[in-house]
Order: structure tokens, then sequence, then C-alpha cells
């Protein structure tokens, strides 16, 4: 079964991903990851996503959908779950072309649902390993030695775009870009709204149910 995650800034797209890779060998494509790893090699293409993201806006179409067909052809016939993409209708029907010309499909879209004061919680505390990526919280989740990563032994910092002053542009462009395709999805009957306002294994353990 092939999957769509949605949800705001913060909602617990990624945390989700990873335990479907972890635990159901999923696949996951993450357009974030991408243009992560694009901007630390400093690729053209990361260069000119960079100046989008730390403004907390949409990285342009041309940029990201060319990204995640490539990564739509690596799949080799393993189940997938897009995280990040699409994020606007333009985005959702370049996607519909992509499936349909690499015979994929996707099975289910999950959105979930968190309140706009959590998210804000979530994002302001969220620290990353500048190498690794694993992610720690300052309130929920510190790392053992405070700004070293417990994994690696690598800097954990905040993201740009986890900056107060960039959040509230992250969730508001959200709200009028992403928020609609739930009706593009929900009208051909695949969308399903999940409660992200709980632990981690609680919203995993719904997830996983619903693949069955």
């Amino acid at each position: 079964m092939n999957l769509i995650l949605f949800g705001a800034p913060g909602a617990g797209k990624g945390t989700q991903s990873s335990l479907l890779v972890e635990r159901n060998k999923y696949v996951q494509i993450s357009t974030g990851d991408l243009f992560r790893a694009a901007i630390k090699n400093q690729t053209d293409l990361g260069k000119k996503a960079q100046v989008f993201m730390d403004l907390g806006g949409l990285v342009p179409d041309d940029i990201v959908v060319g990204m995640v067909e490539e990564a739509l052809k690596a799949l080799a016939g393993k189940a997938f779950i897009l995280d990040g993409f699409p994020r606007t209708l333009a985005q959702a029907n370049a996607l519909d072309g992509m499936l349909e010309k690499n015979k994929l499909s996707v099975d289910q879209v999950i959105s979930l649902e968190v309140p706009r004061q959590v998210l804000l919680e979530r994002l302001t505390g969220r620290r990353v390993c500048k190498n690794c990526g694993t992610v720690y919280h300052v309130a929920s989740k510190p790392p053992q030695s405070e700004g070293v990563c417990d994994a690696c032994g690598g800097p954990v910092v905040q993201r740009n775009d986890d900056k107060a002053e960039v959040i509230g542009n992250r969730l508001n462009t959200y709200d009028q870009t992403t928020a609609p395709l739930k009706d593009y999805y929900r009208s051909q009957g695949k969308l399903v709204d999940m409660d992200g306002d709980r632990d981690a294994e609680a919203v995993y353990e719904e997830l996983n149910r619903n693949l069955r």
C-alpha cells in the first residue's frame, strides 16, 4: 500500500514515516530530506531551494517535481510514503501524471491533525543533528549532552525554518496552499484524518491498523 502523509509543519510526518520505514519496510520519499541533502552538498538546486526554505515558503514546483520523479523511478517495486509532497493542487496533478507514467498508484492519504498551539510548541523546541538528522526537542527529548547528538556526536542545532519568526509563515503557507489538497483526495475516497496530538507510538499503532 502506497501512502501520502499530510500535516502541517511539526505534525509528526517525519516521525511516522521513520517508524513505517523501520517497522514496515517502506521507502520514504521526503522532499525536505531531498532538499536538505541538496543544500548540504551545495548543488545548484540546493542553493535555489534554500532561499525559499529559509523564508518559510514553498519551493517552486519546477524544482520539486523533477526530484520526486527521480525518487519514484528508483523504487524498484517497493511500497513508498510521500512526505511533504504534493503541497499544491498543481503538484497533485503532476504526481498523478508521474504515477500513471510509472505504473504506480497512491492507495491512501493520511492527514495528521494537530492544534496550532501544539505545532508552535513542537517547532520552536525542535533541534536537529547537523550531521545525521536525528531529531530532538528541548523539553521532551533533549540529547544527553546539550548540543551533542547521542547517535553520532555531531552538533545539534535549531533549523532556520524552526525559528519563531519563520514558523508563522510556514503554518500560514500550509493553511493556504496545502490544506485544500484534503478536499482533492477526499473526493477520491483516499483521505483519512488522524489525531496527531498524541504520543508517537499511539499514532503509529492507529496508522498501522489502517494499513491492514
